[in-house]
């Protein structure tokens, strides 16, 4: 069955912006039909700080993708993270009036629902309330407590945190840029559907994405996500101290750390020199590798410590919080030479680079199942998830009496299908966040 769902996911990012068009194949796999990208130069460390460059940025990146594919493109899924996020654990609980009757997803949107009251600071809101885990009466570590008995429901929650101003400035962009927002997401979320696998996600995995201006953490345990961080520094500040370092123009400083570049300092001897052309008819420049590593060197550990310190603010080191899996790399960051042996070396946990392919068609463009596009390949797969959990509700609102009778099978393997899919999308991470977000723009015009 070819599926003609389409859906675009559009990465925002501080390097470059991504708009990336595609659909199901009848295998199931991600099937692109077109990508378009625009560097980004209204946003600075994921945050938009001029809002004009940043909408022709994304029309540059959509009108690409659309000419490419054919396709026109109205809603888009977007991702959102930036220096402004951060997440805290709270621990709620409500009591029931009718603890004869067992609990449903009602109970556990009233609890929710009370710790989306909570206070914040000035100018922040909650983004997101996911619950841990829960405890019915007296009765700790539930995973799903739909369906039994008990008076008092306790949960602990992963509560993440962003700057109201930050997230609405998004969002104008893209309404500005003449598209809807179908959907928000926080992007280390969206890398982490594109390259982890579920048994990684079980087993205890933290995933790095290192992007241009920031470095996106989400550690999973148990299939649940349990920590989340951004910290404000990215491949941007490495290529900044190459340009300081070397006395060089930054986009020379990008190149020379593409082509040239390694975070580990040892392997470069002292004769291995590149030569930089000057400036309008100057000498040209003389550069010793082992000096450009030595730079880029003492900026990623620097990343890496940051990112090390809230792994271990979690509690890797705990019997429980062990993470089996280790780490995953992704974002454009994780392609420099030698960043997964350096990692190890200051973790001492397994590491592995990763790559969205898995869940592309077989003859995708290589060039997409680079670990920079994993942001843009997750966005895309929340898309048409969302489209699809939408075609399968409409599907089952048919009335039933116009479907014959050997139709009626189907239509209850569809309505099982409907209900697993609400009580996934009671789980899913943006939904109602989304649904107060579109109001709240809605709003402010």
């Amino acid at each position: 069955m070819e599926n003609n769902k389409i859906a675009v996911g559009l990465d925002i990012g501080t390097t470059k912006i991504v708009a990336m068009i595609g659909r199901k194949n009848e295998y199931g796999k991600l099937e692109v039909l077109g990508i378009g990208k625009a560097k980004s130069l209204g946003v600075k460390r994921g945050v938009v700080n001029n809002i004009t460059q940043t909408i022709q940025s994304i029309q540059q990146a959509v009108d690409e993708a659309q000419s490419v594919s054919g396709q026109q493109i109205e809603n888009v899924v977007v991702g959102i993270a930036g220096q402004h996020i951060r997440s805290l654990h709270h621990s709620d609980y409500i009591t029931r009036e009718k603890s004869d009757e067992v609990i449903d997803q009602g109970d556990i949107e009233n609890l929710v629902e009370q710790v989306h009251k909570l206070v914040m600071l000035p100018g922040e809101e909650i983004i997101h309330v996911l619950p841990q885990e829960f405890k019915v009466d007296s009765q700790p570590e539930i995973k799903e407590p739909i369906g039994m008995y008990g008076g008092r429901l306790e949960a602990n929650f992963h509560v993440v945190v962003g700057q109201v101003s930050s997230i609405r400035n998004i969002g104008r962009c893209v309404k500005s840029a003449g598209l809807n927002l179908s959907d928000i997401t926080l992007e280390p979320l969206a890398s982490a559907s594109a390259v982890l696998s579920q048994e990684e996600k079980e087993a205890g995995v933290a995933l790095i994405d290192i992007g241009g201006g920031t470095t996106d953490l989400a550690i999973f345990k148990d299939g649940i996500i349990r920590h989340t961080a951004v910290i404000p520094f990215g491949g941007n500040v490495i290529t900044e101290d190459i340009k300081e370092g070397c006395s060089i123009i930054e986009k020379q400083a990008e190149l020379l750390k593409i082509k040239f570049g390694s975070a580990w300092p040892g392997e470069n001897k002292e004769t291995e020199i590149v030569s930089i052309p000057g400036l309008r008819g100057r000498e040209p420049k003389e550069i010793t590798l082992k000096n450009l590593s030595k730079i880029i060197h003492a900026r990623v550990q620097e990343i890496i410590e940051h990112v090390y310190l809230e792994i271990k603010n979690y509690g890797h080191e705990t019997q429980k919080g062990k993470l089996i899996a280790g780490i995953v790399l992704t974002g454009g960051g994780s392609q420099l030479k030698h960043l997964r042996q350096l990692v190890e070396y200051i973790t001492g946990m397994d590491v592995r680079i990763g790559y969205p392919n898995e869940h592309l068609a077989g003859d995708s463009d290589e060039v997409l199942s680079s670990p920079s596009y994993a942001t843009a390949v997750g966005l895309l797969m929340e898309g048409l998830h969302k489209e699809e959990s939408c075609e399968v509700e409409e599907i089952v609102e048919e009335p039933i009496e116009e479907i014959e009778p050997e139709a009626i099978e189907e239509k209850e393997v569809l309505q099982q299908e409907v209900e697993q899919r609400t009580k996934e999308k009671s789980k899913s991470f943006f939904e109602k966040f989304t649904e107060r977000f579109k109001e709240f723009l809605d709003n402010a015009e």
